[in-house]
């Protein structure tokens, strides 16, 4: 399980150390091996990215691949979602390179926030985090549409 914000900075070959509580997680259960992607489901000015365990992504990807192959949309998703996807695996650092493409499409420079979401964890520039995140909070009455959780 993933939980918790993380600050980390890329190091100037756009490597990021992944923190203990996550690594630990990825060693024990996927040899340290990660998929990591663009997230295709934030606004422009949201865009970061998304890791996840290889045994889940695995799970996920079934799923994509049982879309639809004759819907327009179902086939957008697939190309972006699953064309971006990369498969890492933590080096002996516990880093993982995050390639040019993927830095770009989220407009990571230095400054790098981990957000822990359960069974995968986003990748976001820390600004541009701060940002939502302040954004987010004043919307937070937005949350009661979500019904009766128990928190």
């Amino acid at each position: 399980m993933f939980r918790g914000t993380h600050r980390h900075s890329l190091d100037s070959k756009g490597r990021l150390n992944i923190p203990a509580r996550f690594r630990d997680w990825l060693s024990a259960h996927c040899d340290g091996q990660l998929v990591v992607t663009i997230d295709v489901q934030n606004q422009e000015n949201e865009r970061c990215l998304v890791a996840y365990p290889l045994p889940h992504w695995e799970t996920v990807e079934q799923a994509i691949a049982a879309l639809p192959s004759t819907n327009a949309t179902a086939r957008r998703f697939q190309r972006l979602f699953v064309g971006h996807s990369e498969e890492l695996r933590l080096d002996s650092q516990s880093r993982i390179l995050l390639s040019p493409n993927l830095r770009r499409f989220a407009g990571l420079e230095k400054d790098l926030v981990l957000v822990g979401q359960i069974h995968k964890f986003e990748i976001w520039d820390a600004a541009r985090w701060d940002a939502c995140q302040e954004s987010w909070l004043a919307d937070a009455d937005d949350f009661a549409a979500l019904g009766d959780l128990v928190l």
